[in-house]
């Protein structure tokens, strides 16, 4: 109880989930050093805005992210090592929202975006999102319009695949959430159920768009993409997705980046030809975050897209997808 700021339980709690998170946020920039340094630090980033074929970044120079980038994410190494995400190993002073009984709300130390707020289970169980996008979903609704609720899959981007969690940001920081919004971005596939798919056009990297305003058939609709991909891909494991969610007068919106590698070749390379880019759901979004200044300095458009390109799903086979998922509709 005395990791505990506040709790919301949906039906008690007289603030909203976003304002408890802005309230925790203010009292751990003032009571907890890593948590105040983390954000001075985001204040003071550089940033550089790239224009690649057909879509935008912003890459971000951000050394407090070295650890999530490099992160060993190895089996035997998660094995060896303490969750960070487990409440006895937080650090003395960080306290967090205890979320509809089951979920623990932290303020991120290494902020990628202005709030940035990590969602970890209360028990220690393996990342996954089959069994939980009913809470991810929940979590885009009580965040309310104006958050973006992300997910990053055990082996694209979770720095802890051994303990359930998802993210929460203000919306509208990623390029990818105002590029969709332009006209003829969007490709219809299908519609059933009240739910309609799309593709995104010229974003570099594939992604499907699922949305509707009905949760039940939203989570219906997910766990069919989700089951094409696991039959094609990973042969029973969770296939490689990440995903961001935003919620927008009534209707609820998927953002779902189906990939097939967690890191670019470039990752692997020694010395100056190493570049430490760690694609997750920020990077897919349109953040390319870089704790190495060479890194920052020297990527440009045609890296950017490489690199993309390299870890995003293969625009026909997701074609061939969505032919046999639109027979399973």
């Amino acid at each position: 109880m005395n990791r505990i700021y506040a709790i919301f339980d949906g039906e008690q709690c007289h603030s909203s989930l976003s304002g408890l998170c802005s309230e925790l946020l203010s009292e751990q920039k003032l009571t907890w050093p890593d948590c105040q340094q983390g954000y001075k630090s985001l204040a003071n980033i550089a940033v550089r805005e790239i224009a690649c074929n057909g879509f935008n970044v912003r890459v971000q120079h951000n050394p407090g992210r070295i650890r999530s980038t490099l992160a060993d994410v190895e089996e035997k190494r998660i094995k060896e090592r303490p969750c960070f995400l487990c409440q006895n190993n937080l650090p003395e002073k960080q306290r967090g929202i205890f979320y509809r009984n089951e979920y623990l709300i932290l303020c991120n130390p290494a902020p990628v975006f202005s709030s940035h707020f990590t969602i970890c289970h209360k028990e220690h169980r393996p990342q996954s999102i089959a069994g939980h996008i009913e809470t991810f979903l929940r979590l885009m609704l009580d965040f309310g319009e104006g958050w973006t609720v992300l997910y990053n899959g055990p082996g694209c981007g979770a720095s802890a695949p051994d303990h359930l969690h998802f993210q929460a940001a203000p919306s509208g920081q990623m390029p990818v959430e105002e590029e969709i919004k332009e006209k003829n971005r969007l490709k219809r596939i299908a519609k059933f159920d009240g739910i309609l798919f799309s593709k995104v056009r010229n974003a570099g990297r594939e992604i499907i768009i699922a949305e509707g305003d009905n949760p039940a058939s939203l989570a219906n609709a997910f766990r069919v993409i989700l089951s094409a991909l696991e039959k094609r891909l990973s042969a029973g494991v969770e296939p490689m997705i990440n995903i961001a969610g935003l919620h927008s007068k009534g209707a609820r919106r998927l953002l779902i980046f189906p990939r097939t590698k967690h890191r670019p070749d470039v990752f692997f390379k020694e010395g100056n030809d190493r570049v430490a880019v760690s694609p997750a759901i920020a990077e897919m979004g349109g953040i390319i975050v870089t704790p190495v200044e060479k890194d920052f300095k020297r990527l440009g458009a045609s890296a950017i897209e490489d690199i993309f390109r390299e870890v995003s799903l293969d625009g026909e086979i997701l074609n061939r997808f969505f032919d046999s998922i639109t027979r399973n509709l």
